[in-house]
């Protein structure tokens, strides 16, 4: 069978340069488009040199809509901009995309769906196959535990990390909302400062750490009088994320046109 094609955007970038090399190291796939931002310093590279692994005849470009017919699918970890812009191309390509981008604001993630509609495509915001294990027990959790259970989201990563609290703690606290049958947004409690009075029954709490270079951590303890449990993920790298957005990538290719996430293509739900 042959590889799935790969256009990776971001080539350049930490996310971009693990997905080059993996691509390339037994996963069913092979890269074969490379971008970066204009005036990136590595423009003009070889992509698989740039990340360590050696040539492999793909020079990083500036534009995605120059190379997209040479690829299956697109993996993009890029910026909300540049996601709202690649998603157009490979709408219009009728290329299958897997965003693993966060941060992005509503009226782009409005943009990003409307330009992937006749497509499939797959976007989480954590590609970590342990991670879409942990949203999976929480719901579990959550239902079996029932509302004595007070339900609170650490998150630590990075102190280069610009969004906050990250995609990932904001998912895990949608999926602690759908479990109880609540709405997240009227239920979450983002830090706590000041002379805040007792915890109010059924919120949702997040904490935000920022701090050296990890990777993402990410802890929800669920608790009630007399005990304590806690779920906790950690990334020891970002090969984790890179090895689960190329394991979606093989999947997403001849879907159906429609959004998935982690859990179609882990096969949780």
């Amino acid at each position: 069978m042959n590889p799935v094609r790969v256009a990776v955007t971001a080539a350049a970038g930490r996310m971009g340069q693990r997905l080059v090399a993996l691509a390339h190291q037994g996963e069913g796939t092979v890269v074969t488009v490379a971008t970066e931002a204009s005036g990136h310093g590595q423009m003009g590279h070889d992509a698989g040199t740039v990340a360590g692994l050696g040539p492999i005849d793909v020079t990083i470009s500036p534009d995605l809509s120059h190379g997209i017919g040479h690829a299956d699918v697109v993996i993009d970890f890029s910026t909300p901009e540049a996601t709202v812009a690649h998603a157009k191309v490979a709408g219009a390509a009728k290329v299958p995309v897997v965003v693993g981008t966060t941060g992005l604001a509503p009226e782009q993630q409005a943009q990003v769906e409307a330009a992937l509609a006749g497509v499939p495509w797959v976007q989480a915001p954590n590609m970590s196959v342990g991670v879409n294990v942990l949203f999976k027990l929480l719901d579990l959790a959550v239902r079996t535990l029932g509302e004595a259970y007070d339900v609170e989201i650490v998150e630590t990563h990075h102190r280069h990390k610009v969004d906050s609290p990250s995609g990932t703690a904001l998912a895990l606290g949608r999926v602690a909302a759908e479990a109880r049958g609540v709405d997240f947004d009227g239920h979450a409690v983002f830090e706590r400062h000041g002379r805040t009075g007792p915890r109010k029954a059924g919120s949702i709490g997040l904490q935000t750490l920022r701090v050296g270079d990890v990777v993402g951590d990410h802890t929800v303890v669920l608790g009630t009088d007399g005990e304590r449990l806690e779920l906790t993920h950690k990334a020891q790298g970002r090969d984790t994320f890179a090895h689960g957005a190329l394991r979606a990538a093989r999947w997403v290719v001849g879907r159906p046109p429609g959004r998935y996430d982690m859990q179609d293509v882990l096969g949780l739900r």
